[in-house]
């Protein structure tokens, strides 16, 4: 048995592995350019809010029409929408810092997401809304994600300036009256977008791993802004490739083998990256005092 064979053979034998690496390679595109934007502009820990946001809105999609992906999406975008109007609308008319805020109506939803599922399901409902199931995904949840991929690919291609500009110097962009707000609002809507489509697959708390973990990877390697968004984009897909073979051959959990390559990657990263990795900068900072 050769290693080409154990490579590919999974995913020429059977369906359900060539829909999930399909699945992967969609929310890679997707996902991991709007992680890198959440990275330069400081909200890291907002996806992750966002992500948890959802459950209510997929839970009670969920007790109205069953595992229904129409209704999981909408309930799941609604949701998270809502959360993100409710956090901006207080810290704008209230003293309270939007990270803060955000952190006290994620914890909320959470666990209202949480009473909601364990009042109209069981464990193994919670269970796969929390960490998905992306060897379960059929043609309806791919043709979501390839959407919801495109979408964000081409709104992040149009608005890509003034969203560059709003993340490095948002009061200039105001100054000039260049609708610094509504980028955001934008943004925030393709987060959620991403984070919906990706909890078909990874559930609300593995997809945020997949949206930030590769971004943040990223800046370690690279300093320009094209180089970190080809760069996460390559990290997704290589790490959604290996968790979904490490699933298949040694009986992992498909969701969390993928996130833990994610995490491999981000500290191997940390010491070895060429930008701003632990041991590269020792180096650079003796060869400058030889010099």
């Amino acid at each position: 048995m050769n290693m080409a064979y154990l490579l590919f053979q999974p995913f020429a034998d059977y369906d359900f592995m060539r829909y999930a690496l399909c699945s992967i390679v969609f929310l890679a595109l997707g996902t991991a350019p709007v992680g890198v934007f959440l990275m330069m502009r400081r909200m890291s820990l907002v996806g992750d809010a966002l992500g948890h946001a959802i459950l209510p809105g997929a839970a009670a999609g969920y007790m109205l029409a069953g595992l229904s992906l129409p209704a999981m999406s909408l309930g799941g975008f609604i949701a998270g929408l809502l959360m993100a109007l409710l956090a901006g609308l207080a810290s704008r008319f209230a003293n309270v810092r939007e990270d803060a805020s955000f952190a006290a109506f994620f914890l909320t939803c959470l666990a209202l997401g949480v009473v909601l599922v364990s009042r109209g399901g069981n464990s193994v409902d919670l269970l796969n809304l929390l960490f998905g199931s992306i060897l379960s995904v059929d043609k309806s949840a791919l043709t979501l994600v390839a959407i919801v991929s495109s979408i964000s690919m081409l709104v992040l291609a149009l608005i890509y300036r003034p969203l560059m500009l709003e993340s490095i110097d948002p009061l200039f962009l105001r100054a000039v009256n260049g609708k610094g707000t509504l980028w955001h609002i934008i943004f925030l809507i393709l987060v959620v977008m991403n984070l919906v489509a990706g909890f078909q697959a990874l559930g609300t708390l593995m997809s945020v791993g997949l949206m930030m973990l590769p971004a943040i990877s990223a800046r370690l390697w690279q300093k320009s802004m094209g180089g970190i968004l080809m760069i996460a984009a390559i990290i997704a897909v290589l790490c959604g490739y290996i968790g979904l073979l490490l699933s298949f051959y040694i009986d992992l959990p498909s969701g969390p083998a993928i996130i833990l390559c994610c995490g491999l990657v981000y500290i191997l990263s940390l010491f070895v990256g060429s930008e701003s990795g632990i041991l590269w900068r020792v180096y650079k900072r003796q060869r400058h005092h030889v010099a």
